[in-house]
């Protein structure tokens, strides 16, 4: 505090008073959107953290979640995929859930539930985002707040505005962050002889060729966007009209992304008591190439050459021993394909919400009808054509083509009440409501397609026997929810704050008498700075105590569950081709809510007329009738098991946020900084049956739900160990090989007593000890610099490419291996095990224990500098604004064991089941493997306004 006081212009000083004033109003304006209304920010109880518009655009991004990321603590966002449109993985303190999608937070936008993603809507258009974060908060929206809220706020017209016109576009290329680290020729050929030479060159592979296989198929990428909006008023209504359009190629072949969307709102007052509008969000997007992967280049030998004695491009190439053969996959082959090949989905979606307010008799009571209709519908197609991919030349070609539909409504009938009484204020709000939501989804495959111009388009010109419809690729389903609920906010002088909530929530997914459950909520708030004996402690503006507790709940659960299921088998029966049935699932008649409760305990304040503001909060939510999978005994013949309410889960932490305005002076220079910090605690309690552990899901009592099973790696054996033959009796040396712990018993001499097996495996907790965001701005005159960061302190990062599951580190010179620092007799100390040595299958025996690393970084997200053109020469020209930018993204790394060895970015690009050779890790861990790159972007933008 002091040294920010010590940075304060002299030139502030002497308009104090006015300044105090200002600061006054500026706090009573700004107001927070909680859900089914707002509030005054210092009148708010519940955990909420706001994200203006304006912020989200200092990150031109593809995706608003990517310029969500590291903004709010508590939030965590994380990539499932670096290919271009991807979804992002949205936490809010912590998982709740087992099952995985029952862990994402709802989305509101301008008010009703989206069934959309965030991806789906332009930054453009966004006037701010605001989180909801417990259960006094989240309370209001029921069942579907369960994980919290994102509510996005759309920006709208103003009523007497004459048209206003603004153009937002960003255009730039991405490189690679950094390549694989793969070994060259040198490398690989000294490999295979320190692995006594098991690997022998394939036909195609010579010494004196070094192949940098990653070079012929990575490229820079162009990626643009374009945004146009006009927004006006009349004396009675507002309007907002834009248009945009966003492209994004990637670094790898025939990948791209590309989204065309429009955005409508209105606003219109009918005489002094009636109102109505509309908000249509529509889009069009287009991706193409998702199956194509980079996988296969990686494991490349680079002693091989695309490229045979004449400068032809090789179809196939013969590797390692002649063991290897495959299809030259490069940049240049891809793009050879032409119609051989297509892999694209197309999508159109249109997101409508309608409404209606009149005020009623009563004064301050008025009543207000949302009305939202959505329609997605989604075409996939693929197509494969002869000898593609294939070493095969003449592989039969393949296609297949899906559609999916959802349709969904919501009626929302809101009674509010708001009125103040001299220093008495209060807002009550009523609510019914009931949504609907119908998913519609088929897919068909055929093989030996005519030709190749037929793609996916027409399957029914293959041969009738090799069509495939299968019944389990045609789903269809329909689900409802209906709701009450009570709001109830009292406001005294200011200072004295209490809301409370009750919701019920009618689920159709549960079984008959545990649809219906009721949701109370309590919030409580101390203004200590309003009240009288404060009034002289000039430099605190704000200091304010709250209090929350809550239930919310999740019914995030497949339909039709609680009736079971049944698999479709097809089967021969003599000489006759059949179709019959067999229960999967079994049916769970009192199959019912997972209840979630949250205590929250928050400080929030603000310093030197709020040139310094944070907040400081203390959560602990407790999860139990955990919907979990039970696998039932063999003999009763239902392979699926059945799902019940077992289980707890235990989330809690502190979150804290400190935002600073050190210098402040419009005509100089300015510096604004901000961090936020926080820890997060997630711990099974429970499991079905009394369980301490479910090992094939990984999910072990007192251990966080994303924990791993796995040895312990302590170094490697080395020569003279006395107990090397004891605990790994394998025939042949383990010198050099990766030593595990062993955590069985001592014999009286001090032997071990029994070899390393499978007890000796451990529970791994990967979560992170704490982990932030970080963001600073500096001005002058009309030049900004801006920065975004983020980090992180331990957790485990997974990145299968040096472990077991990627193949990429096999340590026998059988295709190109990860650049290690390996064993041998003259580099003893080494962490990778001696090539050629014991294996487990195709691998080095543990070597999954070497996936693991310190998740520890500290990185820049995006650094950007500015120009906001000079006012005068803009009112030559015209025109309100007009800002130009350049922007980096993914500048620089520090402090992480993982970016130190491998020169590659420490955060996930895939999900745990993705491009793996064997299956070693669950969809809900995220990791580094063999996805998209991450990628350095450049990019040169403007804003414009007139």
């Amino acid at each position: 505090m002091f040294f920010a006081m010590t940075l304060l212009p002299t030139g502030l000083v002497y308009a104090q008073s006015k300044r105090d004033t200002v600061q006054k109003e500026k706090q009573i304006e700004e107001v927070v959107v909680i859900g089914y209304g707002t509030q005054k920010k210092e009148a708010v109880t519940g955990s909420v953290v706001t994200v203006k518009g304006e912020t989200l655009r200092e990150v031109p991004t593809v995706n608003i979640s990517q310029a969500l990321q590291s903004r709010s603590a508590g939030v965590e966002i994380n990539q499932t995929s670096s290919k271009p449109g991807a979804t992002m993985k949205i936490r809010i303190r912590g998982t709740r859930s087992l099952t995985e999608t029952a862990n994402d937070p709802l989305i509101v936008l301008d008010g009703i539930p989206f069934t959309g993603s965030l991806g789906d809507i332009s930054s453009s258009d966004i006037k701010s985002i605001d989180i909801l974060k417990d259960a006094s908060a989240t309370a209001i929206y029921g069942s579907r707040g369960a994980n919290g809220v994102i509510m996005v706020t759309t920006n709208r017209g103003v009523k007497g505005q004459k048209p206003r016109f603004t153009y937002n576009s960003f255009t730039g290329f991405q490189t690679l962050f950094s390549k694989y680290p793969m070994m060259n020729a040198d490398q690989l050929t000294k490999l295979r002889h320190d692995a006594n030479d098991l690997i022998k060159n394939g036909d195609n592979e010579k010494y004196g060729i070094d192949t940098d296989w990653q070079k012929l198929y990575y490229k820079p990428a162009i990626m643009t966007s374009h945004d146009v909006g006009v927004s006006g008023g009349t004396e009675s209504g507002n309007y907002n009209v834009g248009l945009s359009y966003l492209k994004q190629d990637a670094i790898v072949p025939l990948q791209n992304y590309e989204r065309m969307a429009i955005r409508i709102g209105l606003d219109q007052q009918v005489g002094k008591n009636f109102k109505f509008g509309f908000t249509t969000n529509s889009n069009y997007v287009q991706t193409e190439g998702n199956g194509i992967a980079s996988a296969p280049t990686l494991g490349y030998s680079p002693l091989a050459s695309p490229y045979d004695e004449f400068g032809n491009l090789r179809r196939t190439i013969t590797t390692s021993s002649n063991m290897d053969q495959a299809w030259v996959y490069i940049r240049q082959s891809i793009n050879a394909l032409g119609d051989k090949y297509v892999d694209e989905t197309k999508a159109f979606s249109s997101y409508n919400n309608i409404y209606g307010e009149i005020k009623l008799p009563l004064d301050g009571l008025k009543y207000r009808l949302n009305v939202g209709l959505d329609f997605r519908t989604s075409n996939s197609g693929n197509y494969t054509g002869v000898g593609v991919f294939n070493i095969n030349p003449a592989a039969i070609s393949s296609a297949g083509r899906g559609n999916n539909q959802t349709y969904h409504w919501t009626i929302e009938n809101l009674l509010t009440y708001d009125k103040t009484f001299g220093k008495h204020k209060i807002n009550a709000v009523g609510l019914y409501s009931s949504e609907q939501n119908t998913y519609i989804s088929n897919y068909m495959s055929a093989k030996n397609v005519p030709a190749d111009f037929f793609q996916y388009y027409n399957l029914g010109q293959s041969p009738q026997a090799d069509i495939t419809v299968s019944p389990n690729d045609q789903y269809y389903a329909r689900t409802g929810l209906m709701s009450y609920m009570g709001r109830a906010m009292y406001t005294y002088d200011n200072k004295y704050m209490i809301t409370a909530t009750l919701r019920g929530d009618g689920a159709s997914v549960l079984a008959e008498g545990h649809k219906w459950h009721t949701y109370p909520a309590i919030s409580l708030g101390w203004n200590v700075a309003n009240e009288n004996f404060m009034q002289n402690l000039k430099v605190i503006n704000l200091f304010k105590l709250r209090y929350g507790w809550g239930q919310t709940s999740n019914q995030a659960i497949n339909p039709y569950t609680t009736l079971g299921s049944l698999s479709v088998n097809p089967y021969n029966f003599g000489t006759a081709y059949s179709t019959g049935v067999s229960i999967n699932t079994a049916p769970n008649p009192s199959l019912g809510w997972e209840y979630s409760k949250t205590h929250n305990a928050g400080l929030d304040f603000g310093l030197l007329n709020n040139r310094i503001t944070g907040t400081v909060e203390y959560y602990r939510t407790h999860t139990f009738g955990i919907l979990q999978n039970k696998s039932l005994p063999p003999t009763a013949g239902i392979p699926g098991g059945v799902l019940q309410n077992v289980g707890d889960v235990e989330n809690k932490g502190w979150e804290a946020s400190l935002n600073a305005n050190i210098i402040d002076n419009p005509d100089g220079f300015s510096w604004d900084a901000g961090i936020n910090w926080y820890a997060n605690r997630n711990k099974i309690l429970s499991l079905a049956s009394g369980a301490d552990r479910d090992i094939n899901n990984l999910w072990f009592v007192g251990y966080n739900i994303n924990a791993l099973y796995d040895y312990q790696y302590i170094g490697l054996w080395q020569n003279g160990d006395p107990y090397l033959k004891i605990l790994e009796p394998q025939d042949g040396s383990a010198v050099g090989m990766i030593k595990v712990l062993y955590t069985g018993g001592y014999k009286a001499d001090g032997t071990p007593e029994r070899a390393i097996g499978p007890n000796d495996m451990q529970v791994i907790n990967t979560n992170p000890d704490w982990q932030g965001g970080f963001n600073m701005r500096f001005a002058y005159k009309g030049f900004e610099l801006s920065t975004v960061g983020a980090f992180q302190k331990g957790g485990v990062l997974i990145s299968s490419i040096y472990g077991s599951a990627g193949y990429l580190n096999r340590l026998t010179g059988r295709g190109n291996n990860v650049d290690v620092d390996y064993y041998t007799d003259d580099n003893p100390n080494a962490r990778y095990p001696k090539p050629g040595g014991l294996l487990s299958g195709d691998n080095p025996k543990y070597l999954s224990t070497l996936a693991l690393f310190d998740g520890s970084y500290l990185k820049l997200r995006t650094i950007t500098l500015g120009y906001n053109v000079n006012k005068d020469f803009l009112n030559d020209l015209k025109l309100n604004s007009l800002r130009i930018y350049f922007t980096v993204t993914n500048p620089l790394v520090l402090f992480s064991p993982y970016h130190k060895q491998s020169g590659m970015d420490p955060e996930p690009n895939s999900t745990g089941d993705q491009n793996q050779a064997v299956s070693s890790y669950k969809n809900r861990q995220l990791i580094i493997g063999t996805n998209n790159p991450a990628t350095r972007n450049f990019i040169m933008g403007i804003n414009l306004s007139f």
